[in-house]
Parts: structure tokens; sequence; C-alpha cells
């Protein structure tokens, strides 16, 4: 088998691998964010998850599809590491900027959520007042 194929075939299930893996993680610790986030709404907070983790697995799994191709063909071993090392570094720093994104946002949501709730009084009015005459 050429060694370019190996290399691929290696890259592909290690950054799939990856994908899952940091998927998984996010969805199962995100949820509780949500949680607190959605203000407890415990079935918004799973859809929203949900629709999270699809769209992390399709940004990058689209992403590990086009990087795929390669340069050229590799020669030797040390050029198949070569060639991964790279290939997983991109993988791994596009999995990571994914991450710091999703939090970024949902920290905001959160930040959001937390001064909303501190805009409401804790007790309703219980009167009003008359528009002074000639305002």
């Amino acid at each position: 088998m050429d060694r370019t194929v190996i290399a691929y075939v290696i890259y592909l299930l290690v950054s799939i691998a990856l994908t899952i893996w940091v998927a998984r993680t996010l969805s199962r610790n995100g949820r509780i964010f949500l949680a607190d986030v959605l203000q407890g709404n415990e079935k918004l907070a799973d859809a929203v998850n949900h629709l999270l983790v699809v769209g992390f697995y399709l940004v990058n799994l689209g992403f590990v599809a086009l990087y795929l191709s390669g340069d050229g063909t590799i020669e030797d071993t040390r050029g198949i590491f070569e060639a991964l090392s790279t290939k997983l570094g991109v993988v791994l720093l596009v999995l990571g900027v994914m991450h710091l994104g999703n939090v970024y946002v949902l920290n905001k949501i959160r930040r959001r959520s937390v001064l909303e709730r501190e805009q409401v009084p804790p007790v309703g009015p219980q009167d009003w007042v008359a528009p002074p005459v000639g305002a």
C-alpha cells in the first residue's frame, strides 16, 4: 500500500476519533452550563446542546475532509510522521478554536441572562403614580 494512503487512513481515523471525543466531552459538560444559561429549562438546554453538537460535527468533519488532500506523495516513514503531525496539529487547532468560540458565545448569552435576571425587581409594583399635571 502506498505511504500516502497509509497517512490518509491514519489521519482520518485519528481526526474523526478526536472530533467525536471532543464533541462528547463538550456535550456532557456543556449541558450543565446550558441549563444555567437557559434558567433551568432542561428541555431547551438538551435541544440547544444537541444542535450545537450537530453543528460541531458538521464543521469539524467537513474541515477534516477538505484538509485530507496532500501536497504530494510521501516517500518514506519520516514523511508519514511529518504529514500527520502537520495535518493533526491543524485539526487540533481548529477543534480548539471551535471550542473556545462556543464557550465565548455561551458565556455572552449567560452574562446577558444574568443581567436580565438582575433587572427584574424582587417585588412587583403595588401601586401607580399619576403623572404631574402639565407634563
